[in-house]
């Protein structure tokens, strides 16, 4: 009896032992499967410069592999963190992830182990030895100065200043062109100084200039008759008969005839012959090649002079009527010329400002410049000069926004049975550009229930964040949101914090209508022992703007350690 039960007994234990074996060996061949190797380029470095730090690792092709982020390096500092570069092994990959990392201090500094995340499974790296090693410097050679006192540096100007002065140099070339051309009174002419005389005065003139001329001179009876004839029918076209200049010669005469006989002009028939007389010479001197000598040209002359000195006398004198309808003539004129001049200085403004317009559209983007004249609230809020660096939340979330946000009353709850308290900062809305919300959700270990922690007792103050996000769409949809489209990640901050991050887009509902607008959002998820912290963000998704103010204040999120006063 007593040799069965020690039968029995030895073999359980031979079973427990094969069983541990084999399962050591299973595990040993999983972990084996995967190889991972760190390495730097240099054991010895100077001040500020770079260290090449590699991870290497060898995975097969279905295996997800999360390297780390953030300053994860310390004491050391990483500058840059470069793309992973994958190379196929048969059925196998080899995935290199390079950072650039650097101290300014000197000494002898370990670069602790580093998490590698494959599938399920952490692996850490080897902690590497770096010395730092000063800058030598040979004082035998180099002289030492003595530190130069702190001097005040202007702010370099903008480029703007730049543009508005080749823009404002443009504008001051159109005015002074347009000034100069259009609106500056300038001499005038003689032709239009003899334009603006009246018509005797004006005929008595251009007698003066046949006078100058040289026809008689050159024996040119032709074109001197022609000139002298002008002169009568013009004066005649403006004062007596308005088609003289078209008319024949006996048609002229004719009109001058029934005029005289309806007592239209107190013209002598004797003045109307003398008229005549010459207009018939000239005719036959351009059209029958007649030539008079030069005494009788002369002669010709005066007589004209002489006529028109008669024909002004004969005229009536202008009535009230004409000399009004003359002066609104001449304002009418003066009127269309202002208007021409108006004409020309607008046009011209508008071309002016459509080539600046282009100009700077082609240089900068239509987008851009059309924000800038018309105004953006989201380019205005991403070109803010101070942006706010704030802690929300105790312990806090410390980021930096364009705004600084405002606790939200109406979002601090208290649940029933003290099971968590709520506290709520928020910025925005849909409506203008984007919204900013920081939720800090702090549990009470002593809860009979808690839908938010895990069941697990080893684990009782750990929250499950997709559960807290999985709450967090419920409470999209109830609102009214359509359309959810959901991806998860690893989100770790710049000190190093990891979270979860949810990000997507979705069709949200504008608050207080029955709009609906495209979005994109991100609910950021942190959790410590009983708090939960989120960051929600949502922002217009043809806002590029607003996609650059997101990405900078997502590289600004930290989160401050929970403390045992706070828990």
């Amino acid at each position: 009896m007593h040799s069965n039960t020690r039968l029995n007994t030895l073999n359980n234990k031979s079973f427990r032992f094969v069983f541990f074996c084999i399962c050591f060996l299973w595990h040993s061949i999983g972990a084996s499967a995967q190889k991972i190797d760190a390495q730097i380029d240099s054991l010895s470095i100077k001040i500020g410069q770079e260290l090449s730090y590699k991870i290497e690792v060898e995975v097969d092709t279905s295996s997800l592999v999360v390297f780390p982020e953030g300053q994860t390096f310390l004491p050391l500092e990483m500058i840059e963190s470069y793309q992973v570069i994958a190379t196929k092994m048969k059925d196998r990959f080899r995935l290199v992830k390079e950072y650039g990392l650097t101290q300014f201090d000197s000494g002898t500094y370990t670069i602790p182990r580093q998490k590698v995340v494959i599938g399920d499974y952490e692996f850490f790296t080897d902690s590497l030895q770096v010395d730092v090693n000063n800058i030598v410097v040979d004082t035998t050679k180099q002289g030492l100065y003595d530190i130069k006192p702190i001097v005040q540096v202007s702010k370099s100007p903008s480029n703007w200043g730049l543009y508005f002065l080749v823009v404002l140099m443009l504008l001051g070339l159109v005015v002074f062109l347009l000034y100069w051309f259009i609106w500056k009174s300038k001499p005038l002419t003689e032709e239009e100084k003899a334009a603006l005389l009246p018509p005797y005065e004006r005929a008595k003139l251009a007698l003066k200039v046949l006078d100058d001329s040289s026809y008689l001179q050159n024996n040119e009876i032709k074109a001197y008759y022609s000139d002298l004839t002008q002169i009568i029918r013009t004066y005649l076209d403006e004062k007596v008969y308005d088609r003289a200049l078209e008319s024949t010669t006996d048609q002229l005469i004719n009109r001058i005839k029934l005029l005289r006989e309806g007592n239209k002009i107190d013209l002598s028939k004797e003045d109307i012959k003398n008229i005549e007389t010459i207009l018939k010479r000239a005719d036959l001197v351009k059209f029958a090649k007649s030539k008079p000598d030069i005494a009788l040209a002369q002669l010709d002359r005066n007589t004209i002079d002489t006529e028109l000195d008669q024909v002004r006398q004969a005229l009536p004198e202008p009535t009230e009527e004409e000399l009004l309808a003359d002066l609104k003539f001449q304002e009418a004129l003066a009127e269309k010329r202002k208007k021409r001049r108006t004409v020309i200085t607008v046009v011209s403004s508008l071309l002016l400002l459509v080539a600046v317009y282009v100009g700077l559209s082609l240089y900068f983007g239509f987008t851009y410049v059309n924000d800038t004249i018309v105004g953006n609230q989201s380019k205005q809020l991403l070109e803010a000069k101070e942006w706010v660096t704030s802690e929300y939340g105790a312990p806090g979330v410390t980021m930096t926004t364009p705004k600084t946000l405002v606790r939200d009353s109406s979002l601090v709850s208290e649940e029933l049975d003290n099971q968590k308290k709520v506290v709520t900062f928020k910025y925005g809305n849909l409506n203008t550009t984007f919204e900013i919300e920081v939720r800090s959700s702090k549990f009470n270990p002593n809860a009979s229930q808690n839908q938010q922690l895990n069941s697990d007792e080893e684990s009782t103050n750990s929250i499950d964040l997709l559960a807290t996000v999985e709450e967090q769409l419920k409470q999209f949809e109830s609102s009214g949101v359509q359309n959810i489209i959901t991806k998860n990640e690893q989100f770790i901050t710049p000190n190093g914090q990891e979270g979860l991050k949810t990000f997507g887009t979705a069709d949200f509902k504008i608050e207080n209508t029955d709009q609906r607008v495209k979005a994109n959002y991100i609910i950021l998820g942190f959790t410590t022992d009983y708090l939960l912290q989120q960051v929600i963000l949502k922002w217009k998704k043809e806002d590029s703007y607003s996609d650059d103010i997101v990405e900078r204040i997502m590289g600004s999120i930290e989160l401050l350690k929970l403390t045992e006063e706070d828990q």
